[in-house]
């Protein structure tokens, strides 16, 4: 017989289990899908692969040119082609299979990848083709991320969305924080042509988990790609000032307060040249410590909040940044800053997948890829040329306190957003309904 003692001590066990459970991630959405593990696992590698391109380009930039505004205007090669491919490929997702699409633009940017690693193999490598593939890579991201976006929506179960998001930031932070860290060892010690040689070899092992996927043929009366299709995915985003103010919050998060390109100026200036990598990896830092925590996320309804409160830290942690002089207080804010991106990007993706309509999911994905990628590309272009006129850390303070503020203004004009219930809102509801009536599981 056990003693009282022991008794105590099992519960008191079984109580720190379920707390442990509570707060870790929910993997309900890895058990219940091969497909969500085919993804997670393609992910992994990919996003990896493309930080180390991600962190060499700009890098490469800087040393050709020792311009940051030479290095923000990546942000406006790549805009033009991710709004024209990013409609496109929304309503080329709801017209094809989504696996042969998604394949194809993986191997494509392969070829991209290619081509910066034999550019930087030259003696003296040119600095046109930089731009050049940026914008190729642009526009095939473009083309790809509604078709992956809205393949995760119909494999995934209503009731795991949440679990199903967090999972899937988790993927990208793994990369975020291994690629950009070695991205800046890599090209300091072996340059720039190594890193671009890592994000080749990325591309075609993600190719390869991409064709094992399950095929994702378009529903029968699927119209084939338009303008008026992109339209009507547009009109029906306008008709849903939820769906609207998850964009708008985005865009203005981004545009305001998207340091990333200036990162290697700020460096130079806390002379600090040798935590480029660790700046550009912070953020995924924070991203990843919540992410790790997320268990809690699976029981929020009230999304819109967490989008709200999830942009308002991110501004505030970047405006933060800029007030400091020293670099590890910064590294800290970036990582707070990660963190509460990542809480606005749950509510974000949980709200998109709860609420629209299978049938428009490719084009409604088109619209988000520009909500959380046409900023990003525009906060390029507003950084460098505000740290080349007033300086590098005021390009940051300011924008931190743009984005606080405009994230205050968008909740006051748009209430329903703030008020947003998995559980009571009509759209949520009825995609539910849709989804059990297709015979896929709502839970």
């Amino acid at each position: 017989m056990r003693c009282p003692r022991h008794r105590l001590r099992g519960r008191s066990c079984l109580v720190s289990g379920k707390r442990l459970a509570a707060i870790l991630p929910d993997l309900a959405p890895w058990r219940s899908s091969r497909d969500f593990r085919l993804l997670f696992f393609q992910g992994v590698v990919t996003f990896f692969g493309s930080f180390m391109a991600m962190i060499a380009l700009p890098l490469q930039i800087k040393d050709l040119t020792d311009s940051p505004l030479a290095v923000g205007a990546m942000g406006a090669v790549e805009l033009v082609p991710l709004v024209v491919f990013g409609l496109y490929g929304g309503a080329l997702a709801d017209a094809v299979d989504r696996r042969r699409l998604i394949v194809l633009t993986e191997a494509g940017l392969g070829v991209l990848a290619l081509v910066l690693f034999v550019n930087a193999l030259l003696p003296g490598p040119l600095l046109w083709p930089l731009y050049v593939v940026a914008g190729g890579v642009s526009a095939l991201a473009g083309l790809q991320r509604p078709a992956l976006d809205s393949f995760m929506a119909r494999i995934v179960p209503h009731d795991q969305l949440t679990a199903a998001a967090a999972l899937n930031a988790l993927r990208y932070q793994i990369g975020a924080i291994a690629g950009p860290a070695l991205a800046g060892l890599t090209v300091a010690y072996a340059g720039h042509a190594a890193a671009y040689a890592v994000t080749l070899a990325g591309f075609g092992v993600s190719a390869l988990l991409c064709s094992r996927l399950s095929p994702a043929p378009p529903s029968h009366d699927a119209e084939r790609p338009s303008l008026r299709g992109v339209l009507d995915g547009a009109r029906y985003a306008w008709s849903r000032p939820v769906l609207l103010g998850t964009y708008a919050v985005d865009l203005a998060a981004m545009f305001f307060a998207f340091p990333n390109t200036i990162f290697p100026f700020l460096a130079d200036e806390l002379d600090a040249e040798w935590s480029v990598g660790l700046m550009y990896a912070a953020g995924s830092v924070g991203s990843l410590l919540l992410g790790l925590t997320s268990g809690w996320a699976s029981r929020v309804r009230r999304h819109g909040l967490l989008v709200l409160f999830g942009a308002a830290s991110w501004g505030l942690a970047i405006a933060a940044a800029g007030w400091f002089t020293n670099i590890w207080p910064v590294l800290v804010c970036l990582a707070v800053a990660g963190a509460g991106d990542m809480l606005s990007g749950l509510g974000r993706s949980t709200i998109w997948n709860q609420t629209i309509p299978e049938e428009l999911r490719g084009r409604l994905a088109g619209i988000e890829v520009l909500s959380y990628s046409v900023g990003p590309q525009l906060g390029q272009l507003r950084a460098g040329a505000m740290a080349g006129w007033t300086g590098t850390r005021s390009a940051f303070w300011s924008g931190g306190v743009a984005c606080v503020a405009s994230v205050a203004l968008l909740a006051a004009v748009l209430p329903k957003l703030v008020t947003y219930d998995a559980d009571t809102d009509e759209d949520a509801l009825r995609r539910r309904a849709a989804k059990e009536a297709a015979g896929a599981p709502a839970s």
